[in-house]
């Protein structure tokens, strides 16, 4: 079976999730056409990111009058149908997050990768992330393309729901997945009670030659790592402020930042400001090879953050036998155990965070090692990329 996916920047850094499913998906024998909007030109450090840029079709690479192009040939085409979905483009556009200029531009994505669907014999069109691509991919099928579902991650999809018509959204597409019972949760939340099926939980995955390696002991070494894009709701502010009360109390720590990001600068401020230089390293964007180096480098992930979906590091952290410390958010507690495989406290709490870090940095190496070897486990039972991929490929199926 032939499937597409659409995706509004790939391959990223911060989207090997993808990557992975797409790639087990073509190990059940499926063939996926890639297209995602921009990313031709973004920075990658990954090989295999690289590769998978020369397999992308991008949408915009043909600027404005690709686009234009491409609304004038369907137009023309089937013109009822198109002001049929012209219509359904500005509706989508009333009280939303964006005006309706934006929805236009959604519909001349649509007609732009409408071809390629139908060139490449694509039976069904998934999206990740339940915003713009999955309008864009709901207004192709509108178009007369293949039925279309799309995942939904969080939290952006949960803070602004209503104004991007995610009932919509659900009510228009074959099925939509969730990655968390949580998530599940959320869209049951804005769709009527006769939806609820439609919406089914495909975790995302691990690969074995990410998790088939030989065990490393914990080091002996203080030191921790906290792996994401350095924005507000990784909560690494809060991660600074209970560093500075750890170096105060004379614990000692290492704390790695492995990522990037638009807080950097005023990450690297308030590092100098309180004087954490000699404790605090950030590595900024780094391949997947090195991120699974400075995690096995550390004693244990840390991970604050004030929202999330259920972040793609935990799961790698665990499958490389590290405990996680982090917060009782979205679909995070499904997976970490406190106690078990690690530590949860509250969002926004400095004080349980601080307590936290010095607890898990009090522990010898063998409860350390003890409570990674609970995480490997855990991390297997639920988030083997292959399992997950079979699942989805069984809604393809039966959603196309």
């Amino acid at each position: 079976m032939r499937v597409a996916y659409f995706i509004n920047q790939y391959p990223k850094v911060s989207h090997s999730f993808i990557r992975r499913e797409i790639l087990a998906l073509e190990r059940q024998g499926f063939e996926v056409l890639r297209i995602a909007l921009r990313g031709w030109d973004g920075e990658l450090v990954d090989g295999e990111d690289l590769r998978e840029r020369e397999r992308t079709r991008y949408v915009l690479r043909g600027g404005l009058a690709g686009l234009l192009m491409a609304v004038l040939r369907v137009g023309l085409a089937n013109l009822p149908r198109f002001f049929s979905v012209l219509g359904l483009a500005l509706r989508m556009g009333r009280h939303a997050d964006r005006s309706w200029p934006y929805h236009l531009v959604y519909l001349a994505e649509a007609c732009c990768m409408l071809p390629w669907l139908r060139e490449s014999g694509a039976g069904h069109l998934h999206a990740h992330f339940g915003t713009n691509s999955a309008e864009v991919a709901m207004l192709a099928h509108a178009l007369g393309g293949p039925p279309f579902s799309f995942t939904v991650h969080g939290p952006e999809e949960f803070d602004k729901p209503q104004f991007i018509h995610l009932g919509e959204k659900v009510c228009r597409a074959a099925f939509v997945v969730a990655i968390s019972s949580y998530g599940r949760s959320q869209l049951f939340r804005w769709v009527e009670r006769d939806q609820w099926p439609k919406v089914q939980i495909v975790r995302c995955g691990l690969e074995a030659a990410f998790h088939a390696v030989a065990p490393v002991p914990v080091p002996a070494a203080p030191r921790l790592v906290c792996v994401g894009r350095l924005c507000e709701q990784k909560g690494q502010l809060l991660l600074m402020e209970a560093a500075q009360r750890l170096a105060a109390k004379n614990i000692g720590f290492e704390l790695v930042l492995a990522g990037d990001g638009e807080m950097r600068g005023e990450i690297e401020a308030l590092i100098a400001g309180v004087g954490l230089q000699g404790k605090v390293r950030i590595t900024g964007w780094i391949s997947s090879e090195q991120v699974r180096a400075e995690i096995l480098a550390a004693r244990a992930l840390v991970l604050p953050s004030f929202a999330e979906g259920l972040p793609v590091v935990i799961m790698e952290a665990m499958a490389l036998r590290r405990p996680v410390l982090t917060t009782y958010v979205a679909g995070i507690p499904e997976l970490v155990r406190p106690g078990e495989n690690g530590w949860l406290f509250p969002a926004g709490d400095i004080d349980a965070l601080t307590d936290a870090l010095a607890d898990c940095l009090a522990q010898p190496g063998e409860m350390l090692q003890a409570m990674g070897e609970a995480a490997y486990r855990r991390v297997l039972e639920r988030h083997d990329i292959d399992t997950e991929a079979a699942k989805l490929a069984g809604l393809f199926r039966g959603g196309a």
